[in-house]
């Protein structure tokens, strides 16, 4: 019998996401200058920040080259952030060699066909509700968020909720 992906919880110690269609629902606002628009959730923005004050590797691997989203990653103070990969796997390898990470504590979410060779070989591959058949046929969990929708909060939160490490420093008072 399969492992539930609720068992490969506890092992994450990085979290590796694409951009569109993960971080942003996919679309594409492009004005008639030729500048493209995405959007980005703002809980997703709050996981993201939360798991990187939890002490978790968080990677960003994309095959867009939005400035703009680099910057909307760097400000919320990812500093692995790599933008215009074709070869998602080699850019994988490098990352995880260079940092010391082993595959099975990498949780992926990718939505789309330039996602599946990496999504094949981490420890736990994820996509958002609305990722293309293929993608969804090898994720060991497919979040009931679409991508730009809170998909990686619903991710995030899971992983850090099952290690005890959600809402760590948060009290009746906040911060």
């Amino acid at each position: 019998m399969e492992k539930s992906y609720k068992e490969y919880l506890h092992q994450i110690t990085t979290f590796i996401f694409d951009v569109d269609g993960v971080l942003t629902d996919g679309t594409l606002r492009i004005t008639t200058d030729g500048q493209m628009h995405r959007e980005m959730n703002v809980k997703d923005g709050f996981a993201l920040k939360e798991a990187l004050n939890q002490g978790f590797n968080l990677c960003i691997i994309s095959g867009g080259t939005d400035e703009g989203v680099r910057l909307r990653l760097q400000g919320l103070g990812i500093k692995n952030i790599f933008l215009g990969v074709h070869k998602k796997m080699d850019q994988l390898d490098e990352y995880m060699n260079t940092h010391n990470i082993s595959k099975e504590n990498v949780l992926y979410m990718g939505d789309d066909i330039p996602d599946y060779p990496v999504m094949k070989v981490v420890g736990l591959p994820t996509a958002p509700q609305d990722a293309v058949k293929e993608i969804k046929e090898i994720a060991k969990y497919v979040s009931h968020k679409n991508g730009g929708k809170g998909c990686v909060r619903d991710v995030i939160e899971q992983v850090l909720k099952v290690q005890g490490k959600w809402m760590q420093g948060f009290d009746a008072a906040g911060y």
